[in-house]
C-alpha cells in the first residue's frame, strides 16, 4: 500500500544514498519519483488569526498547484466526531481532485505517559482521529512520541502506547506514525528503535527534515536522522532548515535529502511544512518550485 515498505529495486536503492550527488538515479520504475503535498501547519498563522478557515484548506492548497492534503487536528479540534463537518471537508477535497493523506494529531495526551492509566487514556483520545482520518480517506494519523524518564524508559513507554494505538489503527486500516518532534523523538536512532520495539506493522514514522532539535542545547544531524527513519516512513515533512550534531543550522540541501529519501524506496508525498513569519503562500510556492526542480533533475538522469 505504501511505497516505503516495497522491495523497490532494493540493491540500487540501498546504494543510492552513499553515492556522490552527481550520480544519476538509475532504474526508477515510475515516471513520477514523488508527489508534493501541503501540511496545514504551513498556514497556521492565517488559520489561528481567523484569516483563513479550515474548510478552505483544500482550495488554498490547490491554488498553489498542490493536491495532497495533510491536516492538523488543532484547526478542527471539536469536529472529529462531526459527520456533517467531515463530509464537507471531504467534499471540498474531492471536488478539487485532492487527496487527503494524514491528520497530524496534537494535544491528546502523551502516548508514553509513565502512568499506565494516562497512557491508555491518551490512546483512547486518539481513536476519534483514527475515525476522522478514515472518514476523510487518509492513510495515517501522525502522533507525538512524548514521555518522561531515561532514554530507555521513554522508549519502552512510547513503544507500549504506540503498539496499543496501532492495534486499534489496524481495525481502521490506518497507520500510526510518529514524527521527530522534540525530546528524544528528535533523536533518529531513538525513534527508529522505538518503532522497532513497538513491533506492529501499522507503526511508522514521518521524518521531518528540520525537527531534529532535541532540546535547547542538543540537535541531531538531519541527514543521518532522516536516513535512519526512512525504512519506517509513510511520508516526509519538508522543512527548509536542517541541523547537524553540533547545533549548527543550515539551509536544506534539497537534492541531497531527496536522494536519501528515494534511496529508501520511497516515492510517496513530500509534505511542505514551511511556516515563515510572513509570505506564507509565496514561500510555500517557492519550496514547491525547489522540489520540482530536484524532481526534474533526477528524472533527467534517468533519461541519460
Amino acid at each position: 500500500m505504501h511505497s516505503t515498505r516495497r522491495n523497490f529495486l532494493k540493491t540500487s536503492a540501498l546504494a543510492l544514498a552513499a553515492l556522490p550527488l552527481t550520480t544519476p538515479v538509475w532504474g526508477m520504475p515510475s515516471k513520477e519519483l514523488f508527489k508534493i503535498s501541503l501540511a496545514q501547519w504551513s498556514l497556521h498563522r492565517l488559520l489561528f488569526a481567523g484569516e483563513m478557515d479550515n474548510l478552505d484548506f483544500a482550495a488554498v492548497a490547490a491554488e498553489s498547484g498542490i493536491l495532497g492534503l495533510e491536516y492538523v487536528n488543532q484547526f478542527f479540534m471539536d469536529k472529529a466526531e462531526d459527520t456533517d463537518y467531515l463530509n464537507e471537508m471531504k467534499k471540498r477535497a474531492d471536488d478539487l481532485g485532492s487527496t487527503s493523506i494524514l491528520i497530524m494529531c496534537d494535544r491528546e495526551g502523551n502516548l508514553g505517559d509513565p502512568d499506565a492509566d494516562l497512557r491508555r487514556e491518551s490512546v483512547e483520545r486518539h481513536v476519534k482521529w483514527l475515525s476522522a482520518a478514515k472518514h476523510l480517506g487518509c492513510h495515517s494519523i501522525r502522533v507525538n512520541g512524548y514521555s518522561e524518564g531515561s532514554y530507555d524508559e521513554q522508549m519502552k513507554l512510547v513503544a507500549d502506547g504506540l503498539h496499543q494505538l496501532c492495534e486499534i489503527g489496524e481495525e481502521y486500516g490506518l497507520h500510526v506514525i510518529i514524527e521527530n518532534h522534540g525530546g528524544y523523538s528528535s533523536n533518529g536512532k531513538w525513534l527508529a528503535d522505538t518503532i522497532k520495539m513497538a513491533d506492529h506493522p501499522r507503526a511508522g514514522t514521518l521524518p521531518d527534515f528540520g525537527n531534529f532539535r532535541i532540546d535547547a542545547d542538543n540537535t541531531y544531524d538531519s541527514y543521518r536522522g532522516v536516513e535512519e527513519l526512512m525504512p519506517y516512513a509513510t511520508g516526509v515533512s519538508v522543512k527548509t532548515t536542517v541541523f547537524d550534531d553540533e547545533g549548527n543550522s543550515s539551509p536544506l540541501d534539497y537534492e541531497r535529502m531527496t536522494r536519501i529519501v528515494l534511496a529508501a524506496g520511497y516515492n510517496g508525498y513530500f509534505g511542505i511544512e514551511h511556516s515563515p513569519a510572513d509570505r506564507e503562500i509565496e514561500e510555500i510556492r517557492e519550496v514547491k518550485a525547489e522540489l520540482e526542480a530536484v524532481h526534474e533533475l533526477l528524472m533527467s538522469e534517468m533519461d541519460q
